[in-house]
């Protein structure tokens, strides 16, 4: 869906959403829940423009037990302070 009548560029070569975790991405781990990485994807490719990732990843919670979250990362540090913002999947628990 085009908003604003242009393409972007990133969404036309198909590498707007990368495969691995690059180290210059700022990153941010969300507990995991039912459909919330579709739902996440598809909030990210209508309100924000830059590269991102989302994959699922393993880490420690505070009882030192392992639990499954979904790693979230932005190219851009205003795409990141946007979407904890502005996300509406994020409000809600």
């Amino acid at each position: 869906m085009i908003k604003n009548k242009t393409p972007n560029p990133l969404n036309v070569f198909e590498v707007r959403q990368v495969k691995s975790a690059p180290p210059h991405f700022e990153y941010v781990n969300l507990p995991m829940t039912y459909n919330l990485e579709d739902s996440l994807i598809k909030w990210i490719k209508q309100h924000l423009k830059n590269r991102f990732y989302a994959g699922k990843n393993v880490s420690l919670d505070s009882n030192n037990k392992l639990t499954q979250v979904l790693t979230v990362g932005f190219e851009e540090t205003k795409d990141m302070s946007y979407f904890m913002l502005a996300c509406p999947h994020l409000k809600y628990k």
